[in-house]
């Protein structure tokens, strides 16, 4: 998996003006480095399409190898 492609998990903490965000839930990521310049993060959601979301309305989590894998669509 290339630099551009690494897989991130984050938690949702907060939904505001976001009504479409699910508070406590595990969202995947996808690295932007322009995006991430304006505070922003672009999360996966279950149609497999990604949006720009606020990076303060997450955190950062570390999850066992086995949870990501299973979390990971095959590619």
């Amino acid at each position: 998996m290339s630099e551009h492609t690494q897989t991130r998990f984050v938690v949702c903490v907060a939904n505001d003006d976001c009504e479409d965000l699910e508070v406590r839930k595990i969202y995947q990521t996808v690295a932007d480095e322009s995006a991430a310049q304006d505070g922003l993060l672009r999360i996966v959601d279950e149609s497999g399409e990604d949006y720009l979301y606020p990076a303060s309305l997450f955190l950062n989590i570390e999850l066992p190898q086995a949870v990501e894998k299973a979390l990971t669509p095959a590619a």
